[in-house]
């Protein structure tokens, strides 16, 4: 999910897909921002989760954009041990960086 998919398609339909798709250690290989980043930020938020509360559930995690499309909001169901896994919790998820606010 790197790559505009119209630029990856048109390319395959042409034959050229080596030479049109840089690959992922090529100097030019560029992600398209969204979905990479929001892909790789939920991806790190799940490992916090699985380090923490190993065993969670994630077919129930949802994802939803906010009204503007400024930010996702994800939620996570665990059953908590206690505090101090709360508060691993917390501090792990502030530490990605990219996580605003932990409820």
């Amino acid at each position: 999910g790197g790559h505009e998919p119209d630029h990856w398609l048109k390319a395959l339909a042409e034959n050229r897909l080596a030479e049109e798709v840089p690959y992922n250690h090529s100097p030019r290989f560029a992600p398209i921002q969204d979905p990479t980043i929001r892909t790789g930020i939920e991806t790190l938020v799940l490992e916090v989760f699985a380090l923490h509360a190993p065993g969670f559930d994630q077919r129930s995690v949802t994802v939803r954009a906010s009204s503007k499309g400024t930010f996702s909001a994800m939620t996570v169901t665990i059953t908590a041990t206690g505090p101090d896994q709360l508060s691993a919790l917390h501090r792990d998820l502030m530490a990605i960086g990219c996580v605003q606010m932990v409820l």
